[in-house]
């Protein structure tokens, strides 16, 4: 309505934002493996022990799978007609077949000279059957497990895939838990449950999980409300946030407050001049996000530094993951602009910084944030204590701790059944809904109601007396 005042909120996503652009963030899939990658021109990436550059993904659907060519080109992968079940030969049982490495009549100097000569890994896998003496006696259910293994071996294929929070936490679990605290997926989804984290919230968070939280967070709130961020130490840890690739209109409701000036803040002794004493110095924050420049080009002389998440718990050969630029725009400026240029954009940021973390202190001294409060642990004990602080205390209802348990299925016909490997866990919550303890004191209905329940607490129910028939003497 014009002349209405309010800000106009995010707009709705744009029909062309399910096409991957240059600049998107996006992840690499191939079967249970996962890679973050932010999409760049003539830049080489590095998958599954194979190179290629994703020029050719821009203006292609997410989800759309591509097959690496000759080059580091990537090609869209045609689909192809699976045989019918009927026209398929295979034999009843394996109990004849024996594993003696003499079944396959190629050789690995035959497979090599394929794949020298450019032939695909499809044709590849093709031959690799029709060579195998024994591939026509398996059951189906072995050929298909066969043809999986083998495509996976040789055929060099590739799926583009939106980030999401699902995608990003199993990428970090699998292969880089440590990251976050070894919080499993399931475990983060409770947190956004009980945490009643919706469109149009106030919320508070601190977190040390690579910013992992954070960006759960400003996903499902979709751009709507603001979540005040607090951090321990130099700054905000936010490589994870990073790879959600959100519009800059998710940004605005983002604040950020160092958490050692919280209590100042509470008691009421916090000042302007406090945030300016701290040393501006950022270097120590951009570091631990990756966007030094030293860092930034050790990393692209290693293109192996992204993780690379197969979903399987045996993390062998574990990569570092890839921490991608919080700011692009402050990158670029400090490559083409001169030092007197970078000094004056660091100031402005830092300017910038400092104001912004003004109007987070404003919305925390109004102490009215939405939502239940949640608090995650890998470890239960931290998590038990602070529970009975909390009941000693008061001021809290629905106090409780809670563990999930996960189990992975496979589900295919005639053949679903639980996976041999499993989760040993994926960490605790302490959940709960804060009360204020003034109003109850003030409102005589409520105090009366107290007193009953304290009451009936401390009073104890007689214990029931048994007549004993008298005892002739």
């Amino acid at each position: 309505m014009e002349g209405s005042g309010e800000q106009p909120g995010p707009q709705p996503p744009n029909p062309g934002d399910h096409r991957i652009r240059d600049g998107d963030f996006v992840v690499l899939k191939r079967e249970d493996v996962f890679k973050a990658v932010q999409v760049q021109r003539r830049k080489k990436v590095t998958f599954e022990k194979q190179w290629f550059y994703l020029d050719n993904v821009i203006g292609h659907s997410y989800g759309t799978t591509f097959e690496v060519t000759s080059g580091g080109s990537l090609q869209p992968k045609k689909k192809k007609e699976e045989p019918t079940s009927e026209t398929k030969e295979a034999g009843t049982d394996n109990r004849n077949i024996v594993d003696d490495g003499k079944s396959q009549k190629l050789t690995q100097d035959d497979i090599k000279a394929l794949k020298d000569k450019g032939i695909k890994g499809e044709e590849i896998v093709q031959q690799l059957i029709e060579n195998s003496t024994t591939f026509r006696d398996k059951t189906e259910f072995a050929q298909d497990k066969y043809i999986k293994k083998k495509k996976k071996k040789y055929e060099a294929i590739v799926t583009i895939v939106k980030p999401s929070t699902r995608i990003l936490s199993i990428m970090y679990y699998a292969r880089e838990p440590g990251k976050i605290n070894h919080m499993r997926y399931d475990t983060l989804a409770q947190m956004l449950t009980l945490g009643n984290i919706r469109a149009g919230n106030k919320m508070i968070v601190m977190e040390t999980c690579a910013g992992l939280v954070l960006g759960a967070m400003m996903e499902r709130m979709g751009g709507f409300g603001s979540i005040i961020q607090l951090y321990p130490g130099g700054g905000p840890v936010r490589a994870a946030t990073t790879c959600f690739g959100f519009p800059k209109s998710f940004l605005s409701g983002l604040y950020e407050f160092p958490l050692n000036k919280v209590d100042s803040l509470l008691n009421g002794t916090f000042s302007a001049e406090m945030l300016s004493s701290e040393p501006k110095d950022n270097a120590s924050v951009e570091e631990t996000n990756g966007t030094l420049e030293e860092r930034q080009t050790s990393e692209q002389e290693n293109e192996n530094s992204i993780a690379e998440a197969p979903v399987s718990y045996h993390p062998k050969n574990q990569e570092t993951m890839e921490i991608v630029s919080q700011d692009q725009d402050y990158k670029e400026a400090k490559e083409r602009g001169s030092k007197k240029d970078y000094i004056q954009e660091k100031q402005r940021r830092q300017e910038e910084q400092r104001k912004r973390q003004l109007e987070a202190a404003a919305l925390l001294s109004e102490r009215n944030a939405d939502g239940p409060f949640v608090v995650y642990c890998q470890y239960k004990e931290p998590l038990l204590e602070c529970y009975t602080k909390l009941r000693e205390r008061g001021g809290v209802i629905n106090l409780r701790v809670s563990e999930t348990w996960l189990r992975n299925y496979q589900v295919l016909p005639d053949r679903s059944h639980p996976k041999l490997l499993m989760s040993g866990g994926g960490g605790y919550l302490l959940s709960g809904f804060t009360v204020t303890m003034d109003n109850l004191k003030e409102d005589p209905s409520l105090n009366s109601n107290l007193s009953t329940l304290e009451l009936h607490k401390t009073e104890e129910p007689a214990a029931k007396k048994r007549k004993c028939p008298e005892s002739d003497s």
